[in-house]
Formats: structure tokens, sequence, C-alpha cells
């Protein structure tokens, strides 16, 4: 049972980077396409709702709308990235393209190769997160400066979604049932996080289940920096996307590996 444990972690510190290299020059291939593919629904999500909505709305927490929108949008960039990168391209690579099966045959242990792909995936969370606060800061809804420090904020809710992603590709036996997990978790989170409007206003049951959202988290870090506002329960938000980042890891582990050896 031991044997079977250290089999899927990380024979080290470093060989995910292999892994990762990989990834991304299969990806500078497609780069352009693959870039604009992210950033297409959040920055409609941001212009449409934030120039419509935000006229008729007004402020929101002190704020325009726009701005409030463009944190939040920064966000679910990084959670959408992060998730569709995870559950359709690694669960390619895992499956029909049998590019882990071959990784395999190498000195990588499976923990290395998910421990690569979360990398990658976080990457690209970062690539499509840091695009948005940049157009944000470049219309004056956000504070360059500070943004800086939204980055790691941005890599972290990233890795966060891409753990949790993990377990869905370790689970699914096949692409359409990835569709499932899109509407029924990725939705419903989006709108119960407060990325698009203040959790404040929802009734109080939502707001229990908002607080053990990990985009919930990740939308009060990033709006707090990107509008130059002390973050309120700093610590508890970082721990939290952290939980999310770390457990969802060892339990993807063990299910692919089960899943592997069929």
């Amino acid at each position: 049972m031991t044997e079977g444990y250290l089999a899927v972690m990380p024979a080290n510190a470093w060989n995910w980077v292999a892994v990762w290299r990989r990834n991304f020059l299969a990806w500078k291939k497609i780069a352009l396409a693959a870039v604009l593919g992210n950033l297409a629904e959040p920055m409609i999500s941001l212009f449409a709702l934030g120039f419509g909505l935000g006229i008729m709305i007004g402020r929101v927490e002190g704020t325009s709308y726009v701005a409030f929108l463009a944190a939040g949008m920064a966000a679910v960039s990084a959670m959408t990235s992060a998730t569709y990168e995870t559950i359709y391209s690694t669960f390619a690579r895992m499956g029909g393209e049998r590019t882990w099966e071959a990784m395999l045959c190498t000195q990588l242990t499976l923990g290395d190769i998910v421990l690569g792909e979360l990398a990658w995936a976080g990457t690209k969370s970062l690539l499509a997160g840091t695009a948005i606060t940049l157009v944000a800061a470049t219309l004056g809804y956000a504070a360059w400066p500070s943004l800086l420090y939204a980055l790691p904020i941005i890599a972290l809710t990233g890795l966060a979604f891409a753990s949790l992603a993990m377990i869905v590709a370790a689970l699914a036996p096949n692409y359409d049932c990835l569709v499932f997990y899109q509407t029924l978790v990725l939705t419903p989170m989006l709108f119960l996080s407060g990325a698009v409007f203040p959790v404040s206003q929802m009734p109080s049951a939502f707001q229990q289940i908002s607080s053990l959202l990990p985009l919930a988290h990740s939308v009060d870090l990033i709006r707090s920096v990107m509008l130059g506002r002390p973050a309120e329960s700093l610590g508890l938000h970082v721990t939290t996307l952290c939980i999310y980042a770390v457990l969802p890891f060892f339990l993807s582990a063990a299910l692919l590996r089960r899943r592997l050896m069929r």
C-alpha cells in the first residue's frame, strides 16, 4: 500500500518542469489563438455587462460597476483558463493522445506528470488573468502599482481550480461528462462568488455557501488589490485557496492511478 502511494507522488522537486516545458512547446504553436480564446468570454462579459448594466447600476461598493466587475472577471478568467486546460487538454493527453503513457515510460512518476500539468494550467491562468488586469488598468479601472500584488493571487487561483478540475478529469469516463462540471459547478459558482454582483446582496444562506467557494476568496483578494483597498481576512483567503490547490492534488493523483491501472 505504501509503495502504491509513493508511486503517485512526485519523484523529486524538479521533474515536473519537463512536463511543463513539453506543454509550453506544444502551446507555442497556437499561442495567439489560445490566448484570444481564453480572453474572449471574460472580456465580452466585462464590456457588455460593465458598460451596459454599469450605466443603469452606477456605483457598487463605493466604486464604478465596471471597476467592480473587472476584478471579478480577472478571477473568473483564471478559473476558466485553468479549468478548461485541465478538463480538455489534459484529459486528451491522458487518454486519446496517450501522451501520459509515453511519459510514464521515462523516469517521471504519475505525481510528476500531475504536478507538471497543474503548473502548466496555473501558468495559462496567470496569462489570462494578467491580460484582464492590464486592460482594466489601461482603462483606468485598476491601479497600476497594485497589479504586481494581483499576480500571485491569480496564479494561486489557477492552481486551485486546476487541482479541482484534475479530480473531474480523473473521474469523467468521456468528454460528454465534462460539460456537467461546467454547467453544474462553474456557472453557479460564478454567480455565487461576488464576481458579478456583491455577495452582501444575496440571502444569508447563499452568503454562507459563498464563503466556502474558492472563487469567492479569489475575487475578494483580487478586488481589494485592484481597487487599492486593504484586504480583509487575508490569511483566511490565502489559506483557503492553498487548501483547494493542495488537497485535490493528492486525491486526483490517487484517482488517476486507479484509473490508469484498469
